[in-house]
């Protein structure tokens, strides 16, 4: 019979391993990627060090974000504007949220955790993390000029609908399991 202590300790384990095994994986699926194609593996670390240079440059300003997230809204503020009872109000803020930023769609991960710890909604996050990927309001500016007004506002709209539909079956999906 296993003590407390010893219980715990397996349950660290279990939790480390959970955490680490897809970066243990991807590790070993790029070595023996790297075993076949010597000839990629130039490539291989100046594509590395590009992503990690950027990330190193925006990680912390996401960081900062974050903690300022944490710590001056509340969790009934995100609960209450983005949480089960917030309805089209809080898919629209969800979706305004996702459509501001213009950086790559990796810093709006944590962000969408930090909302998901504070109340949000499933169906929310999934918007915000949509809208985040697909549609800018400056990007939606470039496309007018260069595919034309009608293209964009379609697609927009094609969008934002889709968005919301891919929201609410997250949610529902998430409901089940």
């Amino acid at each position: 019979m296993m003590n407390n202590n010893t219980a715990g300790q397996a349950a660290k384990s279990k939790s480390w391993l959970r955490r680490w095994l897809p970066v243990l994986i991807t590790g070993l699926i790029t070595l023996a990627a790297l075993q076949l194609l010597p000839d990629a593996k130039s490539a291989f670390i100046r594509t590395t060090t590009s992503y990690a240079l950027e990330m190193a440059v925006i990680l912390p300003a996401v960081l900062i974000l974050m903690g300022l997230l944490t710590v001056f809204i509340s969790r009934d503020f995100i609960a209450r504007h983005l949480g089960s009872d917030s309805g089209v109000r809080g898919m629209a803020i969800s979706f305004l949220l996702g459509t501001l930023p213009t950086g790559p769609l990796y810093m709006a991960f944590p962000l969408a955790g930090t909302l998901k710890a504070k109340g949000a909604r499933s169906a929310n996050i999934a918007i915000f993390l949509s809208a985040w990927a697909c549609i800018k309001l400056p990007q939606e500016l470039v496309e007018a000029r260069f595919l034309g007004p009608r293209f964009m506002v379609l697609r927009l709209v094609f969008t934002v609908i889709l968005v919301v539909i891919i929201g609410l079956i997250i949610e529902k999906a998430g409901k089940k399991g």
